[in-house]
């Protein structure tokens, strides 16, 4: 049946496809949380009244910030080319879409977390510093966990976004779902696999908000 579906798909070409897709989103969803994370909290920390309050560096923070966010991702990945190539020795395959998918990604983040983190009660802080709480106490005992429902909503949403970018990644060779779709089907109009590509990448989109819907919800209910 799946051969009269889809006869220009060979099963074994679409499970690795998936499977390269699956690995570029996980690999930069995770970098992308660490480094997007440690981002948000300097422009939060560094903005006027925060607990590290500091003009230059929340300016420069910022900036960076702004600058990568700014830039379009297929550009992204041609300027990153000769890092690609010094940290993963190639600038084809999955490993190699991953600078690009991670410095795409963290800036975005970055605000989210940003925004997060303004969300908590001020109230909180004022009251833990009050108490000679430490700055990394307020930081670890109370603006991540007060904030965390919406740091995994704002990484779920990324995440969706992180997608979408290694399809347009696998456009120049990175592999997965969007190579296979531009490659295997576009270029050889073959809209069966297209059309499976298209399938496979929406399930996978929903599988992700699933899963950060649902933890959302139980850490709201804390």
């Amino acid at each position: 049946m799946f051969e009269q579906l889809f006869p220009n798909v060979r099963l074994e070409d679409i499970v690795t496809a998936t499977n390269e897709t699956l690995f570029m989103t996980l690999v930069s969803v995770a970098g992308t949380f660490i480094i997007g994370l440690a981002l948000g909290l300097l422009l939060y920390l560094s903005a006027p009244g925060g607990l590290w309050q500091n003009k230059v560096l929340n300016w420069i923070t910022s900036s960076v910030v702004n600058v990568f966010r700014a830039i379009p991702f297929i550009i992204l990945i041609l300027l990153l080319f000769p890092l690609t190539d010094f940290l993963v020795g190639t600038i084809r395959g999955p490993k190699a879409a991953l600078p690009a998918l991670i410095v795409g990604g963290a800036p975005f983040y970055a605000r989210l977390v940003e925004i997060a983190l303004k969300e908590v009660d001020h109230g909180v802080v004022e009251a833990a510093k009050s108490m000679g709480a430490k700055y990394s106490t307020i930081i670890f005992k109370v603006l991540l966990p007060e904030s965390m429902p919406a740091l995994v909503s704002g990484i779920t949403v990324t995440a969706i976004a992180l997608i979408g970018y290694t399809a347009v990644a696998g456009a120049i060779g990175a592999g997965g779902l969007g190579d296979f779709a531009y490659f295997y089907g576009f270029q050889r109009s073959n809209m069966d696999v297209l059309f499976l590509s298209t399938i496979l990448i929406i399930l996978i989109v929903f599988l992700f908000q699933f899963i950060g819907d649902l933890v959302t919800r139980k850490l709201d209910k804390r």
